[in-house]
């Protein structure tokens, strides 16, 4: 089984590299649509590339953001064009439920760009959000910029993560005894990482509760 891991994480390792920053940019702005690809499978594997030299760690951060805003902005344009009653038909088969579609809309009424800032900072809700963004017609520019900066600072997060947890280590995917190692040794940096998101995603669910209360009270 670890002989296994091994290989599945060195092919997806160096398929990352080969894909360069094309593969970058076109990952993540699947991850920012409706296709389950977690961003955090391809910003640090392209940080670990750049702390090789393979990669520019400033251009993983930056294709990596403006692939988000790309998967977005699709996103908000088709939510824009087909509107609500066919979301709430259709969207369960895009990993889109009717009660997600309704809290991340609660959520953008009562928040509004600030609301889409902090949501690119969350895994699972972070596709979500440019939906209801474009359902409720928010202007697109201000919406461009809270996902860019949202999705960037995100991006930064996971590539200094990629960089500080294995970046350090070129001969990692040479050896399950090392990547292990590598992972004990910065495991306090994970377990920082997990609690924060933790305490940041619930949150977001507490401010979302309260704002489909206050909408539904109106």
């Amino acid at each position: 089984m670890q002989a296994q891991f091994q290989e599945l994480l060195r092919f997806w390792f160096h398929f990352v590299e080969a894909q360069g920053y094309l593969g970058i940019f076109l990952l993540m702005a699947l991850e920012s649509s409706v296709v389950p690809i977690p961003s955090e499978v391809v910003i640090p594997p392209a940080a670990y590339w750049a702390a090789q030299g393979r990669l520019d760690f400033s251009l993983v951060v930056l294709v990596g953001a403006l692939g988000g805003l790309f998967g977005s902005a699709v996103n908000y344009g088709v939510s824009r064009a087909v509107g609500t009653p066919a979301i709430l038909r259709w969207g369960r088969y895009v990993l889109v439920p009717p009660e997600k579609f309704r809290q991340a809309e609660a959520w953008v009424r009562e928040y509004g760009v600030s609301g889409v800032f902090f949501s690119r900072l969350l895994p699972v809700v972070r596709h979500l959000i440019s939906i209801p963004a474009g359902v409720l017609e928010m202007p697109f520019l201000p919406f461009c910029v809270a996902t860019t900066a949202g999705a960037g600072l995100w991006d930064l997060i996971l590539a200094w993560f990629g960089r500080r947890v294995i970046g350090d280590q070129p001969h990692l995917l040479d050896s399950p005894e090392m990547l292990l190692h590598a992972l004990k040794l910065r495991m306090h940096l994970i377990v920082l990482g997990v609690v924060a998101l933790a305490a940041a995603y619930a949150l977001m669910l507490w401010l979302t509760h309260r704002s489909s209360r206050r909408a539904a009270a109106r």
